[in-house]
């Protein structure tokens, strides 16, 4: 993966150059080496707490706990939450401006902006350049994504991975069956009404139904039919395209998914495809181990991303950031644990643990290329990765302040439709009318 990683989806507020940014740093920290020896010690005694998303980053991350307290000195309590529950939490901390939490995970494609105009952010330019060791080099960490965590010069926290929803298929059932993946989106129907009358006990296909968590995959298929979020400061949802990609997301999970849908975020899904029990699941990279635990699917299974649909191509493609809370009292040695869990050295574990990494660096390394080399499921899925990451967008949701609240609305026109509740027109409009008055907040 390299630095021409970018999302076309990149807020405005992002104002600043990231060449810039990393020139600047690059020659601060020379400067600095020189100074004085980068101390890792420096904070040894403190305790710094850690809320983190119970996901496969964090997990892969906090195998290596013990060697972030010894390399430092500091001792990391770590608070692990489901991702909603950790959301929860950490908005009732940041709006208390308590200072119980030192460092979290963040989402800048879904609450970066809302939660910069808080204020909740601790802006991590000043000790890139000043508290750095020497070879952290920040240089090498993808540009597309500090970009994204970027606002009104001040940078929000650092990238840990690139992911994005690729679709995981049983090759041995597309063989048994006689389907091929499709070329196009809308032929997805036609390839899962196959699947399941050849094996009527597996479901042909699974994504993301539960409402909150919908957008990150239903995304695709709205950009992929050609549809668009926003225009000219109003919702899209009952475009043609809009309509089109509604329906079609959620015919394929009434028709085709499994009992129970509406409840399924990547948890379900993994486990679901993981037991045997799905043929196709359209889900985050992130999952890949998640997928592949135990072995059973380690020989029956490709990585592609979804087909293109009337509109193209256009692959979701976003990243975790480590960020400081603002309010935080140890907001340096906090930082440290931020560098830590983004060096050089430790991408490199966690990519070896299935976590697409934000450095080039590590993505051209011996270690990951022997790794990726040891079983063909893993070259499908790096190479699905580096698509998402050359061609991908990061609007998940509508591009405002209240990102969160729209993805509550996109969720809620899809499970109407899912439960047949509603048409599609009736659906869009009423989430278009909820909508245009959420961006009118804006």
């Amino acid at each position: 993966m390299s630095q021409a990683f970018r999302h076309p989806g990149t807020r405005p507020s992002a104002r600043i150059t990231v060449r810039a940014v990393a020139l600047l740093v690059a020659a601060s920290c020379a400067s600095a080496a020189f100074a004085q020896e980068f101390n890792w010690k420096k904070h040894q005694g403190k305790t710094l707490t850690f809320l983190a998303n119970n996901n496969p980053v964090a997990n892969a991350l906090l195998k290596h706990k013990a060697d972030f307290e010894q390399q430092t000195g500091m001792t990391l309590k770590v608070d692990s939450y489901q991702e909603q529950q950790m959301r929860q939490r950490l908005v009732t901390v940041m709006n208390s401006r308590s200072d119980e939490i030192d460092v979290f995970m963040s989402l800048p494609s879904r609450e970066g902006m809302q939660f910069a105009k808080a204020g909740w952010y601790a802006d991590l330019s000043e000790l890139v350049k000043t508290a750095s060791a020497k070879d952290y080099d920040f240089a090498d960490l993808s540009a597309g994504m500090l970009k994204d965590a970027t606002y009104d010069k001040q940078l929000t926290g650092i990238p840990m991975n690139v992911e994005g929803p690729v679709l995981y298929y049983r090759k041995d059932l597309f063989q048994k069956c006689g389907v091929t993946l499709p070329r196009s989106l809308p032929e997805l129907e036609a390839v899962a009404g196959k699947l399941k009358s050849c094996e009527p006990g597996v479901t042909p296909f699974v994504s993301r139904g539960l409402k909150p968590a919908l957008p990150f995959t239903y995304s695709v298929f709205l950009h992929n039919m050609g549809g668009q979020y926003m225009k000219d400061g109003k919702s899209q949802l009952c475009s043609k395209e809009g309509q089109a990609s509604l329906a079609l997301y959620a015919k394929l999970l009434k028709d085709y998914g499994p009992p129970g849908v509406v409840n399924y975020s990547f948890y379900q899904i993994s486990s679901l495809y993981r037991e045997g029990r799905a043929a196709m699941a359209f889900e985050s990279s992130n999952e890949l181990r998640n997928v592949m635990d135990g072995g059973a699917r380690l020989k029956d299974t490709s990585v592609a991303v979804l087909p293109a649909g009337p509109g193209g191509s256009h692959p979701t493609v976003i990243g975790w950031t480590m960020s400081v809370s603002a309010h935080s009292k140890n907001k340096e040695a906090a930082w440290y644990f931020v560098q830590w869990a983004t060096s050089p050295a430790v991408q490199a574990k966690l990519a070896l643990d299935g976590v697409a990494p934000p450095r080039s660096a590590v993505a051209r390394s011996p270690g990951y290329k022997a790794w990726t080399d040891e079983q063909p499921v893993r070259a499908e899925w790096v190479a699905a990765v580096n698509e998402l990451a050359r061609t991908g967008t990061s609007e998940v949701g509508y591009p405002i302040v209240a990102n969160p609240a729209s993805r509550d609305f996109i969720g809620q026109a899809a499970t109407e439709l899912l439960l047949g509740q509603k048409t599609p027109a009736q659906a869009c409009a009423d989430a278009d009318k909820q909508l245009d008055a959420l961006i009118a907040k804006d």
